[in-house]
């Protein structure tokens, strides 16, 4: 496959609140290494774009102000890919602007939109599968995404209804979105084996995302469209401070993808997980015999069980007695919460914000 038409986007912009402590508005989880493998999530979505996408054909659109530290860590792309927003506008402003910008580089360019900070475990599955939906996007005007095969009913992910034509194979015509059902709705959707989760990773050809914005969502496209030629210039900075201060609050789900009638998913299972709570990493940990998880290289468990722990390199922690706890320690913050009550995390950020302790979050 050429990789000249095909582009790559990681939308970066997120704090990632529900995994506070680690993951702060001044250095969210992107930029961290989560899983303690060396890698920050964001160097390792990167990483898998340059299996279908040259390094030159990557873009990171993210807070303005982390631009330094997505250049850090990406050592590899330069300033201009780039794309800086002065505030967050949610995802369907976020795309609005790199399928824009990028149409202006290249017209026939083919876009595979990412979240920088979800964890895939089985990569060759995951680029096979990429394949199946950018050749689904060049063959046509269609809006594609990745739907994964659900493991449990889960209340925290969006979900996909696909009409099940036998003849289509793993490409399947989307028929609803469902956004974060109640518990017996999504038991429900796992039953019927027609619901797939929503993985918030799309792809589609610039022309056709844009046209959707013109026929879908004007009031964000036409906003976006009008800077064609200030894009790759001196005024881009200026010209998108002025449209994010007037530009509406909307994901690309709700905006787009459940009004069009042209939305493809492509069945999937290649080890995915939104890494957005730390009960979803404990899935995805390596479990002792009690079912702890833990990160840290000192850390001593006893009489416990089934508890989550980080702990800093180099720093000693022993703990005795716990069961199905999370245990984060930072620098200046230490957390200590039930693992069913984690949900609790972000009224504890909010009450810090509200108290003016921006310094711990």
């Amino acid at each position: 496959m050429s990789k000249d038409n095909t582009y790559g986007v990681i939308m970066a912009g997120g704090i990632g609140s529900r995994f506070w402590p680690m993951s702060k508005s001044s250095f969210p989880k992107q930029f961290l290494d989560i899983l303690g493998t060396g890698e920050t999530l964001i160097q390792m979505t990167y990483q898998r774009f340059l299996k279908t996408c040259a390094k030159e054909n990557i873009f990171v659109v993210t807070n303005e102000q982390y631009k330094d530290l997505v250049l850090e860590q990406l050592p590899d792309i330069s300033a201009d890919q780039v794309l800086c927003e002065p505030s967050r506008r949610n995802t369907a402003p976020c795309i609005a602007y790199a399928a824009s910008k990028i149409s202006t580089i290249n017209p026939e360019a083919n876009i595979v939109v990412a979240p920088s900070d979800h964890l895939i475990l089985k990569t060759e599955e995951y680029i096979n599968t990429l394949h199946k939906a950018l050749d689904k996007s060049r063959s046509g005007e269609f809006l594609v995404t990745l739907g994964i095969k659900p493991s449990r009913p889960d209340t925290g992910y969006g979900y996909i209804q696909f009409i099940d034509d036998e003849n289509s194979g793993d490409v399947k015509k989307v028929k609803t979105f469902t956004e974060k059902p109640e518990h017996d709705l999504a038991v429900t959707f796992i039953e019927s084996g027609d619901f797939f989760w929503n993985s918030g990773i799309f792809i589609f050809s610039a022309k056709t995302i844009l046209e959707a914005f013109k026929k879908h969502l004007p009031e964000v496209g036409d906003l976006f469209v009008a800077g064609n030629d200030k894009y790759n210039t001196a005024e881009e900075k200026s010209f998108i401070e002025d449209v994010y201060a007037v530009c509406k609050n909307i994901s690309i789900d709700h905006g787009i993808m459940e009004a069009a009638e042209n939305v493809f998913v492509v069945l999937s299972d290649f080890g995915w997980s939104d890494l957005g709570t730390w009960g979803s990493l404990y899935t995805h940990l390596d479990l002792d015999k009690k079912g702890n998880g833990v990160i840290g290289d000192e850390i001593r468990m006893y009489d416990s069980s089934n508890n989550i722990v980080n702990i800093p390199k180099g720093k000693l922690a022993v703990i005795q007695g716990l069961e199905d706890y999370i245990v984060v320690d930072t620098e200046k913050t230490l957390l200590i919460v039930r693992k069913h009550d984690e949900q609790k995390i972000k009224e504890f950020v909010t009450d810090l914000k509200s108290d003016k302790k921006d310094e711990f979050v």
